[in-house]
């Protein structure tokens, strides 16, 4: 658009935005005092004409276009103008509302949880620090990142975890609100906060144990392995569902898995140490069962082509959604009867039933023994564990066959 078009001002956003540069610069008014301003090199700007306190005319530049768009061009150009008019430097104003700007951007939740995720890098593997940060931006910085950290009040983050409980992600919630308890910590020590409106939310919302460990009965077991063999929707999330209870692995431990961590000559995946959220310690090996195999190379030809076994539809790079399986049983049915975590409930109850030794399905849960025990008893039982685990795969295929009559299942775990 050629500026002898222009047919109104203050000018159109089309105006703005497809006004042609000239062998020269030029200045187009908008409104009173407000120029927009376009070079030959096509870069266009807005500039304030004011008058200075010794009466002589000068320029303000107030940002670049599209950067500030033309509403906003004209809201600091009202701002400045009454400054001037009441005596004050417009150019000093300016300055201030800057400083006042990033003060405020410094204030916000956001900027807290981003200080304090850095001050806590040392402490974290990478693995662990970019969960962390994921599960803020997820979770947190959508609702309450641009608001004042001083401002957010207790019932507010009371509805913000609650949504959360809603969702059945218990664990996350839990997670989340220690993260944003130890932010604001932060803050109370730092002298910018006197109170933390997270303390005490924890008597209020669930513990997240009796709903995160749901499993069925055993006489409903059968039905649940015949359910999931014929999950209607994504062939990815039945195959991982059938994978949750053929290992007994933590179902982020399966939702962020990758493909190079799985050697099928030797059928053992190998569990990082970063994935368990530890900076030390050891890898977490799981042998697979045939069965296992089977899945996984089904699931291969679906997401072979990333480097995660589930990756998300939006961003392959990430895995997908903390609650793609809970949501899966959901449509099932099995809404408050069977969780993920449960299958792990359900793996040790029968294993134990049928006399296999403790510390061989503590050790296929990557379970750490308590006190000196925990210490010196490094045994991986891998050998025994491979047994283990085909004997537990050919039982679950039996009962979903009709072929077992069930006992019962004992306490959790």
């Amino acid at each position: 658009m050629k500026r002898t078009d222009i047919k109104r001002r203050p000018l159109a956003d089309t105006t703005l935005s497809s006004l042609e540069p000239e062998a020269g610069t030029y200045r187009e008014l908008d409104s009173p005092g407000l120029y927009f301003r376009v070079k030959p090199n096509g870069q266009k700007s807005w500039e304030l004409r004011y008058k200075k306190p010794d009466g002589k005319w000068s320029w303000l530049g107030l940002g670049g276009y599209p950067e500030v768009g033309g509403a906003f061009a004209r809201q600091k150009a009202a701002d400045l103008r009454a400054d001037a008019s009441e005596g004050k430097n417009p150019i000093t104003s300016k300055k201030a509302r800057q400083a006042a700007e990033i003060d405020a951007a410094n204030d916000t939740f956001e900027a807290l949880a981003r200080e304090w995720h850095t001050s806590r890098l040392s402490g974290w593997d990478a693995g662990t620090a970019k969960r962390i940060l994921a599960a803020l931006e997820r979770h947190v910085f959508p609702s309450l990142g641009k608001r004042l950290y001083t401002s957010i009040m207790s019932m507010e983050w009371m509805e913000l975890l609650r949504g959360l409980e809603r969702q059945g992600i218990l664990e996350q919630m839990s997670r989340v609100r220690a993260y944003c308890k130890d932010i604001y910590d932060l803050a109370r020590v730092t002298g910018r906060a006197v109170n933390n409106p997270l303390e005490g939310v924890h008597k209020f919302l669930s513990s997240g144990k009796a709903e995160n460990y749901a499993h069925v009965s055993p006489d409903e077991l059968p039905g649940l392995l015949r359910a999931i063999r014929s999950y209607p929707h994504a062939k990815d999330v039945q195959l991982g569902l059938r994978l949750l209870t053929l290992m007994a692995v933590r179902p982020s431990e399966l939702r962020e898995a990758h493909w190079v961590e799985f050697d099928f000559d030797k059928r053992l995946w190998t569990v990082p140490v970063e994935r368990k959220g530890r900076k030390k310690g050891r890898e977490h090996l799981v042998p697979l069962c045939t069965q296992a195999v089977e899945a996984l190379l089904e699931l291969q030809q679906i997401t072979a082509a990333y480097p995660l076994l589930f990756p998300g539809r939006s961003d392959r790079t990430k895995p997908r959604s903390d609650t793609v399986f809970l949501m899966a049983l959901r449509r099932l049915g099995y809404e408050g009867r069977q969780t993920g975590h449960g299958f792990r409930h359900i793996a040790s109850t029968i294993l134990n039933e049928h006399g296999y030794p403790a510390d061989h399905i503590e050790a296929q849960l990557s379970h750490k023994a308590q006190g000196v025990r925990g210490i010196y008893n490094k045994a991986q039982y891998l050998e025994q564990r491979t047994q283990m685990m085909q004997w537990y795969a050919d039982h679950l295929d039996s009962l979903e066959a009709g072929n077992v009559v069930q006992g019962q299942f004992g306490k959790a775990v």
